[in-house]
């Protein structure tokens, strides 16, 4: 099977069987979703998912995050991994949103890197969720499913090489989608450890399932 066919079989496969793929992190508007993505950092969704609503009654928009104070805002967020770092990330994220966007969550990869507790990652989650600009989040789980697949060749060594080659064989109006297809099924299918390749409709196409044959 050639890279361009074994990208035909998983896109149609995942439009067929994965019609509606979203996040899975609970928000309202573009500024949860920037803390919850903030937060998701080497932490599960429903983690977030959990702490997020506190954080949101306290601090429901910009402007109050942006006036808050680490040892006010510190306990509603000790729960999530690297809690320091993450609240101080949350509070310099909000000033700087306030003071150099006019409080507006800015929408372009650029930009949003420019706020602290921001990467590439993030940002493009923020823009393709929000905006559903054809950006491709690289986490672990895209990482991983995209070069078992075959998707990606195991020479891409960094989240930006496999964002590159994905960005580069997936129609555009299909990337931001596509970053929830690649995620969900390494979420509860191609696991890390133990991928359940039983449970699997990609098999057929799947250089690593093919390989222990």
């Amino acid at each position: 099977m050639t890279r361009n066919e074994r990208y035909k079989f998983v896109i149609g496969y995942f439009e067929k069987n994965m019609p509606v793929a979203e996040t899975e992190l609970e928000f309202h508007d573009p500024y949860q979703l920037l803390v919850a993505v903030i937060l998701s950092a080497q932490c599960t969704d429903k983690r977030v998912n959990i702490t997020t609503p506190a954080i949101f009654k306290n601090y429901p928009d910009v402007y109050s995050m942006s006036k808050t104070t680490f040892e006010k805002l510190f306990p509603l967020i000790k729960s999530i991994s690297y809690p320091n770092n993450k609240t101080k990330h949350l509070i310099g994220m909000a000033q700087k949103v306030v003071n150099d966007f006019e409080g507006k969550i800015p929408m372009t990869v650029d930009e949003l890197i420019q706020l602290p507790g921001v990467g590439r990652k993030t940002a493009n989650v923020i823009t393709s969720v929000v905006d559903k600009q054809p950006n491709m989040a690289v986490d672990t789980h895209v990482f991983r499913v995209s070069k078992r697949i075959g998707l990606v060749p195991q020479t891409a060594s960094t989240p930006l090489a496999v964002e590159k080659v994905l960005i580069k064989n997936i129609p555009t109006h299909l990337v931001h989608k596509a970053h929830h297809w690649l995620i969900l099924h390494g979420r509860y299918i191609c696991l890390a450890r133990n991928p359940k390749c039983s449970d699997c409709g990609l098999k057929i196409a799947c250089k690593y399932y093919n390989s222990k044959k």
